[in-house]
């Protein structure tokens, strides 16, 4: 582990994403010196809120990570570490677009390994998600970081996200005497900037609710993530680390608190539909079994690396920013 203050240059992949956007703010605080590079297939612009001087330290890339100026990137820069936050997610492309989330998850990510490596950078952090455990109705009360990676079993949909894990996850132990690797699976993200499909789903008016379920979730602010991934690259060492605090919610507690109605729907009768649901909502069909079964995962390993870390947005105080933003 290195004390971030001596890192020189970071590249942070997925730069246009709201998380990734929150991160680079926060490393260019932190750190008066360091210089960070953002890369995204996106459109990109700089965060807001950047002082002249931290404006100054951030430069922005619009490129594939498959293609060679990406390469040139590593070779002009000799980055100290890279933050790969780049995954793109369901919610992110249509079915139709399949192949360009296999192009990015899985080929994208072989090449920023292979780039790694290569250039033999310091520390490399990863960004999964729970979701790679799947919601089953046998799932532990607390999946640990050695439980099996079983969302693919059932939903398509969520294999190159259960690949891109394994492949990082296997990488890492492979080099692990050449490189330092992080791979974070974190519950669901929720902020008032954030996309994905839990907090569109919470913020949905009349999505369904379960009736014959109320499964447990977890849920982490966006900015208490931002944080824990620069307390990541800073403490933690080599390994899989799930990313949780301790409290939990109800799924009806949830969407009550976040203002909109819970409106209790037989799941035998959504089910069937879900290929309507997805096109009405945007709702990917994995989802329905996440609002079934808890897939509830445990803390213990992050906190016991890092017992001072606190997260500064209960999970009733992000769901009310939901709500504020929803009403305000």
């Amino acid at each position: 582990m290195a004390d971030l203050l001596s890192y020189k240059k970071i590249l942070i992949t997925g730069a246009a994403g709201r998380l990734a956007r929150l991160s680079l703010s926060l490393l260019l605080q932190r750190c008066p010196r360091l210089k960070v590079i953002g890369v995204d297939s996106r459109p990109l612009s700089p965060p807001e809120g950047l002082s002249k001087k931290e404006a100054q330290r951030l430069s922005l890339f619009q490129v594939s990570y498959t293609r060679g100026p990406f390469e040139s990137l590593f070779r002009d820069h000799h980055f100290d570490a890279v933050l790969h936050l780049g995954r793109m997610s369901h919610t992110q492309a249509d079915p139709l677009s399949l192949s360009q989330r296999l192009d990015l998850n899985l080929m994208g990510t072989n090449k920023i390994l292979d780039l790694c490596l290569k250039n033999k950078i310091h520390k490399l952090l990863v960004l999964s998600t729970y979701h790679v455990y799947g919601a089953l109705n046998d799932n532990p009360v607390f999946i640990a970081e050695e439980a099996p990676l079983r969302a693919s079993i059932k939903y398509p949909e969520l294999r190159d996200v259960v690949e891109m894990d394994q492949i990082c996850t296997n990488w890492m132990w492979k080099n692990q005497n050449h490189i330092e690797t992080l791979v974070l699976r974190p519950c669901s993200i929720i902020g008032p900037q954030m996309a994905n499909t839990m907090t569109r789903y919470l913020k949905a008016p009349y999505a369904p609710v379960p009736v014959d379920f109320n499964p447990s979730f977890q849920f982490v602010h966006e900015e208490d993530m931002a944080h824990v991934l620069i307390e990541a690259l800073e403490k933690l060492p080599l390994g899989v680390f799930n990313v949780a605090s301790d409290e939990t919610i109800s799924l009806r507690e949830a969407k009550i608190r976040v203002g909109q109605p819970a409106i209790p729907t037989p799941l035998s009768l959504v089910s069937p539909m879900a290929g309507l649901v997805e096109r009405l909502w945007g709702f990917p069909r994995y989802l329905f079994d996440y609002l079934k079964f808890s897939c509830i995962v445990s803390n213990e390993a992050l906190k016991t690396q890092l017992p001072e870390l606190k997260f500064s947005h209960s999970i009733h105080d992000s769901l009310d920013e939901l709500r504020e933003v929803e009403t305000g």
